[in-house]
């Protein structure tokens, strides 16, 4: 099966294709990863998931999704953010860290500002702040933000980041019109918009350096009229492409719609961006089955499968699929007796 194959990407080793999607636990204390971490990526790793992405850290204190997300912000976060890396490392799995701001999107109350690229709110719910719009200058200060928690990644033991530019958070409220109104260089025409996500991605190559590898997490389509669509997101890509490794490609989020999610519904987006830009990308998104994932790989429309819920219900469903099926994964020399 070509899910249990090993892959390689710019030197990223995979002992299979599946990947474990960063998912916020919430569960983090002044954006510091403690023993519930350990365990919970620990656990998927020596389940036999290949690649494991740390949950959206955030690069700022207001760039946190909420009081209890985890950070990068500081050098005191990093010792605790690299035990997880160990225990994923001691799994035989390859970690990726999730570099995030959430822009309006931060219902962290420890947070004085919340900020964004216009005085747009996401919503009317209590939980969500005015933001102001960002100058100039701070938007150079998030650019560096986003270095210095690079560096601090690297620090950790990561084999690979992602830069979060999807799910309504900062960089994707940058690239969406909908919640974008600037009239300076960093809104107005396509290329304005993905400003600040190229210097995102330009100065964290200063502190992750090619070839080590870079995700982009996109969100393919805004679902409203007049935000992004799939065409205007390959045009994005295609123009930042020389700087990523693997594009992840997710929906939604920008505003407080929920959007269509039948099983496998942000596929056609990876196929179709996949084609479209010349870039391996991750499929994720209601994808629930073995059978499912290996149609998906078969196809050509993604080149690897994140399973996110699935993975919270059975973190042992590489080793269990893989034994069942006859396509074995390397087994932890602890639990070898469970699958002789």
């Amino acid at each position: 099966m070509k899910l249990f194959e090993p892959c390689c990407f710019d030197g990223l080793e995979l002992r299979n294709r599946l990947v474990m999607p960063p998912m916020c636990m919430y569960s983090a204390r002044a954006g510091l990863a403690h023993d519930f971490h350990v365990v919970h990526y620990g656990t998927r790793a020596f389940g036999g998931t290949a690649l494991i992405i740390i949950e959206a850290t955030g690069v700022l204190p207001n760039g946190r999704i909420s009081d209890q997300c985890l950070g990068l912000w500081q050098d005191a976060q990093i010792e605790p953010l690299r035990r997880v890396v160990d225990a994923c490392h001691a799994g035989g799995s390859r970690v990726a860290v999730q570099l995030a701001h959430a822009g309006r999107k931060c219902t962290a109350r420890e947070a004085v500002q919340v900020v964004a690229p216009s005085r747009i709110r996401f919503s009317d719910d209590a939980a969500y702040r005015d933001p102001d719009a960002l100058t100039p200058l701070e938007i150079e200060t998030v650019v560096e933000a986003f270095a210095a928690a690079a560096a601090r990644a690297a620090l950790t033991g990561a084999d690979a980041l992602e830069i979060h530019a999807a799910h309504g958070y900062l960089i994707h409220q940058f690239l969406s019109p909908l919640a974008n109104h600037r009239a300076d260089a960093f809104g107005g025409s396509t290329a304005n918009r993905t400003r600040f996500l190229a210097r995102v991605l330009e100065a964290v190559r200063h502190e992750w350096p090619a070839p080590r590898p870079l995700l982009l997490r996109v969100s393919a389509n805004d679902y409203a009229e007049g935000g992004i669509t799939p065409a205007e997101m390959a045009a994005i890509v295609r123009s930042i492409r020389s700087r990523i490794t693997l594009l992840h490609v997710s929906s939604g989020g920008l505003l407080p719609i929920a959007p269509p999610a039948p099983p496998g519904f942000q596929v056609p987006y990876a196929a179709e961006l996949r084609q479209a830009c010349g870039v391996p990308v991750i499929a994720v998104g209601g994808i629930t089955t073995i059978a499912q994932a290996e149609e998906i790989l078969q196809a050509g429309r993604a080149d690897l499968i994140a399973m996110g819920r699935e993975l919270l219900r059975n973190p042992y469903l590489p080793l269990n699929a893989g034994h069942q099926l006859h396509a074995p994964q390397p087994v932890p020399r602890q639990y070898e007796r469970a699958y002789a």
